[in-house]
């Protein structure tokens, strides 16, 4: 539930805000939170995790629920909405913007499990939270009933306040030998286990992104029950029936994530228009704001940021009603289109972040300075899977019709 009155006043909370005029459903739920958001930031930097009073307000609030399904107590909210939440948040926090979009892919995981399983890691569960992250060198040994489980997992975002991990591994027969599909592919599945079975190891001391608390994860020959698995995105695994669910986790985080960058981007512009119309540079006797080269710098920051959030939200616009005709599918142009711009708007939103991190001068160093957290904040987002420049090498191999790595499209 949302915290009381009483909670939010000795944490010296603002009332929720009132939504803008009309403003509604997710967006204003999500913007009622900002004021807490931005109180704790300084805490979540300190602490390098979400406190447990601000968790009980993004749980009340039902934001960890957003992309999970309706048959499970989830929201299954469309694509456009989920970006609009994730962007807002991040005005205040990237870090807490970050862990509900870790979240909200994982817990599609839901639509490829049994019924019975799902609710039970899911439906009975009002504060159910998803993590996981990438295990080189982990395996899963088949065995009747289900796998042996032996690995470590870095990059959980969001994993100290989960209940359930996932652990992706190569599955292997005893002897060790490959376990292959009809098609001769490597099986790989994800295993869910409870987060009280893992063993934890903090690696998580980052320039940037702090409060997600990414750290690693270990399981030695655990047990996982075969209906606690499941192959990823995998279209003949997926139980749930609406469109929400013809689409990858790895694309809604593509959304998603593009929206924390573009969130970051909104406060850092939003931070230094309070700058600028105060500060007066050293040695000099006008505003900053009447600087004209800070004014053009200001300009084509505002523009990078605005042309290619525009572009993005076209994008998406365009895919969620493509793919809620009857029967469709989603294409390999549909997720090249959605990685183009969603990279494109990543690093538009890192080179507005830079552009008034360099026009502001000195006072941009100072960690009391909200520019100097949004800096640091964009460029980890940008040294994240979902920021690699190397996407548009893809991307542009596709449209010229060579042949593309396809693995993160």
């Amino acid at each position: 539930m949302s915290p009381s009155a009483a909670d939010a006043r000795e944490r010296g909370w603002p009332p929720l805000q009132p939504p803008l005029a009309g403003e509604t459903g997710w967006v204003a739920r999500a913007r009622a939170l900002l004021p807490m958001v931005a109180l704790e930031a300084d805490a979540i930097e300190r602490e390098r995790r979400l406190p447990p009073a601000l968790l009980d307000a993004l749980h009340g609030q039902r934001l960890f629920r957003l992309l999970l399904p309706r048959s499970v107590d989830g929201e299954e909210l469309d694509p456009l909405s989920f970006f609009h939440v994730i962007e807002t948040i991040a005005r205040a926090d990237a870090s807490a913007a970050w862990c509900l979009c870790q979240a909200g892919g994982c817990a599609m995981a839901a639509a490829y499990l049994a019924p019975a399983v799902a609710a039970s890691i899911f439906g009975r569960d009002s504060r159910a939270v998803l993590a996981w992250g990438p295990g080189p060198g982990a395996r899963a040994v088949r065995i009747e009933g289900g796998y042996r489980v032996s690995g470590d997992w870095s990059f959980a975002s969001g994993g100290r306040h989960a209940t359930w991990l996932g652990a992706h591994c190569p599955v292997t027969h005893p002897d060790g030998t490959p376990v292959t599909a009809a098609d001769g592919r490597r099986v790989e599945r994800t295993l869910l286990v409870p987060a009280a079975a893992v063993q934890w190891t903090d690696t998580w001391n980052t320039v940037g992104l702090r409060g997600t608390a990414s750290d690693r994860f270990s399981l030695r020959d655990h047990f996982v029950p075969e209906d606690h698995s499941i192959t990823r995105d995998h279209r003949f695994e997926c139980r749930e029936p609406g469109p929400l669910y013809r689409l990858p986790a790895n694309l809604l985080y593509q959304v998603g994530f593009a929206g924390v960058a573009l969130g970051i981007a909104r406060g850092a512009l939003d931070a230094f228009t309070a700058l600028a119309i105060d500060k007066v540079p050293r040695g000099q006797r006008s505003l900053l704001r009447d600087n004209a080269v800070v004014q053009s710098e200001y300009a084509q920051a505002e523009a990078g940021a605005r042309a290619a959030r525009a572009w993005l939200l076209q994008t998406v616009d365009e895919l969620w009603r493509e793919i809620g005709q009857p029967e469709a599918r989603l294409s390999m142009g549909q997720r090249i289109r959605v990685r183009m711009a969603s990279t494109h708007a990543i690093h538009q939103a890192r080179a507005a972040v830079d552009r008034v991190w360099n026009a502001a001068g000195a006072s941009a160093i100072f960690a009391e300075q909200p520019l100097e957290r949004r800096f640091r904040d964009i460029h980890t987002v940008t040294q994240q899977l979902q920021g690699r420049l190397s996407h548009l090498e893809t991307v542009g191999a596709w449209l010229l019709g060579a042949d593309p790595d396809l693995t993160f499209v």
